[in-house]
């Protein structure tokens, strides 16, 4: 079921990419971004904060860096403060997700605790939010100005010698900007598949808040009406919406299905089916000696199974593919749906070792050489805001889910 889903949600995508939304909804980003240069700091990681929250992927930010990288080296902002963040915002924004591989996973772990979509995005958004805030705090002042960076500055002299410029290297055009404008005018197209598959995603919202909207398909014999499952309920409108934008903006199937979302997706699911295969098989086999010898652990500090979403997040560089092999652990072992919802945020651990897509993605764009991985290869500029934006998402989201989730 849970694999149903992320392919229903992928095949939305795969064909709003393939009508142009994706580069509508980037090309909007990038409007916002160029319009408050020297706020960019504080800006950028909110609008990847929502890109990604709505797409429900963190694929989209490979094409948002190197605009925040620019922006940021023109306003005269050290890159290495928003393009951190902004990675780390990333990772926030999609647990927070509804309809990210991660969340439906989550979802689907703990169907048996009576927990629905609603209780865990009214402990997940404002969770993350608050560590988005806070993490983008921690590094707004971060390092001298670019102007007053000796390592830039070394840079622009050794350039200067080989007569490149490094501003110039970096640019990628000052017209850039009216290229963005072109884009969101004229692309009736994207913007018409973006509308549907964003209210493919509140539908889903609505539908997990008030499960009454939900068909009703079968009445028992004691009156009891047997609603569509949420599970299915997403299917049914992930699809619809594909279907949808292939009907009326003219998607093309053949170019969904070879495009980069489709192929991230088939390689995530591919990725959590074997590992969700070997983590069940696994655990299904020595499920008595597992429970039996960190049981007594857990019960005493219930706390340290967030130490575990982080690590093996850290291993398996996947949010999804951890909560799919550690949640039903956490179920079995009795933990409260409170405190697996509330530990839910440390499954962000994939900044720890810089060796994660967007990580090295975010440090190949900045030209002026300020987003680094350090001597000591875990001193590195996406530490500091990590560690803060995850720990305070946790701490927050144990609050909230005390008094959302009873």
């Amino acid at each position: 079921m849970v694999l149903g889903m992320i392919l229903a949600v992928i095949t939305a995508l795969s064909l709003m990419e393939s009508a142009g939304g994706l580069d509508y909804l980037v090309a909007v980003a990038e409007k916002l971004l160029r319009k408050n240069p020297q706020r960019i700091s504080f800006i950028a990681p909110l609008v990847t904060y929502v890109l990604i929250f709505a797409a429900g992927t963190q694929h989209v930010i490979y094409s948002l860096l190197p605009v925040i990288a620019e922006v940021s080296r023109k306003a005269g902002v050290r890159p290495e403060r928003p393009l951190s963040i902004s990675v780390i915002a990333a990772q926030q924004g999609l647990i927070a997700s509804p309809i990210s591989a991660v969340t439906v996973a989550l979802v689907g772990a703990l169907a048996g605790l009576d927990l629905g979509l609603q209780q865990v995005m009214m402990v997940t958004v404002p969770a993350t939010l608050v560590g988005v805030l806070l993490g983008t705090l921690s590094v707004a002042w971060r390092g001298p100005e670019l102007a007053d960076d000796p390592d830039y500055q070394a840079r622009q002299h050794e350039e200067a010698e080989s007569d490149i410029d490094i501003a110039a290297h970096a640019d990628r055009s000052d017209g850039l900007t009216d290229a963005a404008n072109i884009e969101i005018n004229n692309n009736a197209a994207g913007r018409g598949s973006l509308i549907v598959f964003l209210a493919a995603v509140t539908s889903v919202v609505v539908i997990g808040i008030f499960p009454e909207l939900r068909p009703v398909y079968e009445t028992a014999a004691d009156g009891t009406e047997l609603r569509v499952a949420m599970p299915s309920a997403i299917m049914i409108i992930m699809l619809a919406a594909a279907g949808l934008i292939a009907l009326l903006f003219g998607a093309s199937p053949t170019k969904a299905v070879g495009g980069k979302l489709m192929r991230s997706g088939v390689v995530a699911v591919i990725s959590i089916l074997g590992v969700s295969w070997l983590g069940s098989s696994f655990f299904t086999g020595n499920e008595e000696q597992i429970v039996g010898t960190i049981a007594e652990v857990i019960e005493r500090a219930p706390y340290l199974f967030g130490l575990g979403l982080f690590g093996l997040s850290i291993l398996l560089f996947s949010q999804a593919a951890t909560i799919v092999i550690l949640a039903p652990i956490g179920v079995a072992l009795g933990l409260p749906a409170s405190i697996l919802v509330g530990l839910y945020p440390a499954v962000n651990g994939l900044f720890f070792l810089p060796t994660y897509g967007t990580v090295l993605a975010a440090v190949s764009f900045d030209q002026t050489g300020t987003t680094r991985i350090g001597k000591y290869v875990i001193n590195h500029s996406f530490m500091r805001p990590g560690l803060v934006a995850t720990g305070s998402a946790t701490l927050t989201a144990l609050v909230l889910s005390q008094l959302v989730i009873s």
